[in-house]
């Protein structure tokens, strides 16, 4: 299995997402120019990540631009196919207008930027500590999407505080039922704010983006078998 990593003008955590799949994790990782347009190298056991940062300067709205780029149009050919393709914080806010992934991200509810350790969890999983650091990361769908997302298990991961608990007061930035990341219908497009990314490494004190990723490639009860049987061995 394979990564490509995007590379939009304004991308600054691309390089850390290299380093972590790369480095850390010792799998293979192609650099990809937003111009570039092929994507033959990939298979659909591949994954290709939008990695986060501030695309185009997030004018107009973050990601708003980046939908545009050449390397978009082949990139959701890829995703119909069954390929795998992860954004993280502006690379979630990317795959939401692009229609890739349902709902919008917002300005945080206290209208302010934020970069902290936050908590997150899965269903049924422990609480991670993982970074954010975003403006507009406040995920917000219509109630009755909201509920049909519920009912197909495409909410992910919640925030919570450091126990596992579910509250307001461990919800960063005012997001919608707490949520901090996502799947489609299909459960081959993923998307979430936090950046496992940056927490992966001992040197940091903290390996909690490890299981975040297992998370993401290899829950044997909700991803596709496709997945399945390329699920990553996350050291």
């Amino acid at each position: 299995m394979k990564f490509g990593v995007i590379v939009f003008p304004g991308s600054n955590c691309d390089r850390d997402m290299q380093f972590a799949l790369q480095d850390v994790l010792g799998y293979e990782v192609i650099m990809l120019w937003h111009k570039d347009t092929d994507l033959s190298m990939f298979s659909t056991q591949d994954c290709i990540v939008l990695p986060g940062g501030f695309s185009y300067g997030d004018y107009l709205r973050c990601g708003a631009i980046a939908r545009f780029s050449p390397l978009m149009q082949p990139l959701i050919r890829f995703a119909e196919k069954g390929g795998l393709v992860l954004g993280v914080c502006n690379g979630f806010q990317v795959l939401c207008e692009s229609h890739l992934l349902p709902g919008v991200l917002l300005r945080n509810a206290n209208q302010q930027f934020i970069g902290k350790n936050i908590y997150i969890k899965s269903e049924n999983g422990p609480a991670m500590k993982i970074p954010i650091a975003h403006g507009e990361g406040r995920y917000y769908a219509d109630p009755s999407l909201l509920d049909e997302m519920e009912t197909n298990g495409q909410i992910l991961w919640k925030y919570c505080d450091a126990e596992g608990k579910i509250t307001t007061d461990a919800n960063p930035n005012g997001s919608t039922r707490h949520i901090a990341g996502i799947c489609n219908k299909e459960r081959n497009i993923f998307g979430l704010m936090p950046h496992p990314e940056r927490a992966v490494s001992e040197n940091l004190g903290n390996t909690d983006g490890r299981r975040l990723f297992q998370q993401i490639f290899n829950n044997q009860a909700n991803l596709p078998s496709a997945l399945r049987q390329s699920a990553l061995a996350i050291p």
